[in-house]
């Protein structure tokens, strides 16, 4: 992660303050009425202060120091409650702050037409519209998202990613698109707007951070109808005792009905207020978990989709392999020396800037001590690769030195009339089995050895791939690579499976494949070419760098355009989930101590042998009610750093996964409320309170 996403913003004094504002500005009736489970003891706080108000004249139906604590604590709930949600979201708003720095007053510049000397017109970048064809030179900001029509550039995306090292972007590849925001280090680029002012990717990472457009997910529509459920329920229950106490007053001769506090502060503690009232606040900081590290997720649905990822698709570059083949052997023919096979092979790719190129003069340095020498003073001419010949090498006085595919090598020789060994053929096919490209070396023609080119698998690839693996999901390696280099590469990195020869139709094919099983699939994509299986898969992580068609196609857009960083989002997601069922099942938990403190305090008057249900020992029936009511409060601020933060998450089987949520989650919920409410009730008791 960049350095400047780790000091994005936090739990800082600013957000604080902002989070308090805007938990006032929440009490209002329409937003408390999108929480149904807060919304009721939104009701039950008016409902106890209206009976606080009337206890002044001395006509409450309790004393007014009892009542007036009730409504009080009641409303704190309702206020800490906002305070878990503005502060997730306050985060978000920070973050796009930031972003809307990065706006200016950019001057771009409108050609007439797609050719570079076209009538230049200037005008604001706000004005463009999808479609036109602007001009970019050297030191400009890039005015808008756009498509490379025409040149090659270096681009500074820092402003975006975070990151500092420039970006080549160029036409015709899957390196094509811009974003308005960056700047242009050299060069210059001809683009077509692929999006105008509103629509840009900067405005729609504003938007996302904010949680403006966030929706919720399945799972948490889910269970939002489960608590509304269980709150109704309670309520119906509270409701109901009011008559019930009444009757059985009548029919025993002893006690009083219940009071309409006593029985608000039971069905407040009652119904799942912990969860209901820290729920939105784990769904948005889910989403801000995954802003910090690089990703935009475009709806609150894909996050969640992660923590359900069971089958994960990879591209083999650049993800499971270090991106560029390196030269790992020489193996000369029968009668040559390996020694000169090296440098024969240095030579022809002294003036070779690829990576292979590179790799070759370092393992001729490395294995032979084979220094670099000045090709001009030898009098050689450098030949660059070219797609129709697919040799290079370097011409020297009266002899030509190519290194190439092993089928352009063979066409060499035929046309100088040289022989092709059958010892390098057998050579050929062993490297490529091995999971190698071969790459053949001619003197004047002539074949004379193979290099051994292999893609290097990325370090502590074959562990992460293992951790999956403990969690039930299934890892593909996708590649263009034939089937037998495909496998010997995946057994290397400890796959579970691959595709070889991947297509487009082929990769969309296999998606819909996994998902007719009832699978959850994830991919990664840069290309156009990526697109179709992007759409279709249910988390699409589209690379930053990659074209507008990926990053339109996915659910997700990588900023820093690392393709592991499928597997960070899958966390992510599933530490959401973890989050959520961890609260979940605390909050249910912590329910059964309050049975424990309320209803003995409220029934025992009628009821004397429920009195043995007062484990607790808790002080006066005024006290008890009081205790857990402010216990219910205060449980969710002590749980606000946990929704934000998100409980850790280890990969792990999901049955070990759900034993350590019950133990100590579970088992957590039990144990804290009975000492929690004890020691509130005591110290109430000291001083006097109640």
């Amino acid at each position: 992660m960049s350095q400047n996403r780790k000091n994005r913003p936090g739990l800082d004094a600013a957000i604080v303050r902002q989070a308090l504002a805007e938990s006032i500005k929440k009490l209002s009736p329409a937003t408390q009425a999108k929480n149904p489970v807060m919304f009721t003891v939104y009701v039950g706080s008016i409902l106890t202060s209206t009976l606080a108000v009337q206890a002044v004249s001395g006509h409450g139906e309790a004393p007014f120091g009892f009542v007036a604590a009730i409504a009080v604590w009641l409303w704190a709930t309702v206020l800490f409650a906002n305070f878990a949600e503005a502060m997730a979201e306050g985060r978000g708003k920070a973050q796009a702050a930031a972003l809307r720095g990065l706006r200016t007053n950019v001057v771009a510049k409108r050609l007439a037409s797609t050719n570079r000397e076209a009538l230049i017109t200037e005008l604001p970048a706000d004005s463009l519209r999808r479609g036109d064809v602007v001009l970019v030179t050297a030191g400009d900001t890039i005015p808008c998202d756009g498509e490379i029509l025409e040149g090659i550039a270096s681009v500074d995306e820092s402003a975006i990613t975070g990151e500092s090292a420039p970006v080549i972007r160029e036409a015709g590849g899957d390196k094509s698109a811009v974003t308005g925001g960056t700047r242009l280090l050299s060069d210059w680029l001809v683009l077509r707007v692929a999006a105008q002012s509103g629509e840009t990717f900067l405005d729609r990472m504003i938007s996302l951070v904010e949680g403006a457009k966030r929706r919720k997910t399945p799972n948490e529509t889910a269970l939002g109808i489960l608590l509304a459920s269980l709150t109704l329920v309670f309520l119906v229950v509270c409701v109901t005792l009011r008559p019930m106490s009444a009757l059985a007053v009548g029919l025993a001769g002893q006690g009083s009905a219940v009071t309409v506090t006593a029985l608000t502060a039971l069905f407040v503690c009652l119904a799942p207020t912990t969860i209901g009232g820290l729920l939105s606040a784990i769904g948005i900081a889910g989403m801000d978990r995954l802003i910090q590290a690089g990703v935009i997720a475009t709806s609150g649905r894909a996050v969640e989709a992660a923590g359900d990822v069971d089958v994960l698709l990879l591209d083999k570059t650049g993800t499971i392999t270090l991106g560029n083949r390196q030269a790992t052997a020489f193996f000369p023919i029968t009668g040559m020396d390996e020694k000169e096979l090296a440098e024969i092979a240095q030579l022809a790719s002294l003036a070779d800037e690829t990576p292979e190129g590179r790799s070759i003069v370092v393992l001729a340095k490395e294995r032979f001590n084979i220094r670099g020498r000045d090709l001009h003073d030898l009098g050689a001419t450098f030949v660059p690769f070219t797609a129709q010949t697919r040799l290079s090498g370097v011409n020297l006085p009266g002899r030509t030195l190519r290194k190439g595919a092993p089928d352009a090598v063979r066409n060499l020789a035929r046309e100088s009339g040289e022989p092709f060994p059958e010892e390098l053929e057998a050579r050929i096919h062993e490297v490529a089995a091995s999971g190698g490209t071969p790459l053949v070396v001619a003197d004047s023609g002539r074949p004379i050895g193979v290099i051994w080119l292999k893609d290097i698998v990325k370090g502590g690839i074959r562990e992460r791939f293992a951790e999956l693996r403990a969690m039930g999901i299934k890892t593909i390696m996708v590649t263009g690579d034939n089937p037998v280099t495909a496998a010997a590469i995946a057994a290397e990195a400890g796959v579970d499976d691959f595709l070889a020869e991947a297509t487009p139709e082929a990769k969309l094919a296999r998606i819909r494949r996994y998902q007719a099983e009832g699978r959850m699939v994830a991919m990664t994509g840069d290309g156009t070419n990526d697109a179709p299986a992007l759409a279709q898969a249910d988390v699409g992580v589209a690379m930053n760098s990659g074209t507008q068609a990926a990053k339109e196609a996915g659910n997700m857009v990588d900023l820093d355009s690392n393709p592991t960083k499928l597997l960070e989002v899958v966390a992510i997601g599933k530490q959401l989930l973890m989050t959520r069922g961890s609260l979940t099942t605390f909050s249910i938990s912590n329910d059964i101590a309050k049975y424990f403190a309320i209803i003995p305090a409220v029934f025992a008057g009628i009821y004397p042998q429920l009195g043995a249900l007062d484990v607790m020992g808790l002080s006066t029936p005024a006290s008890a009610v009081l205790s857990a009511v402010i216990f219910n409060a205060l449980v969710i601020v002590f749980l606000i750093p946990l929704a934000l933060r998100g409980v850790q998450y280890i990969p792990a089987p999901a049955a070990v996964a759900l034993r350590k949520n019950l133990l100590i989650y579970g088992l957590g919920g039990l144990v804290v409320p009975f000492l929690g409410i004890k020691c509130i009730d005591m110290l109430i008791t000291a001083l006097g309170l109640a």
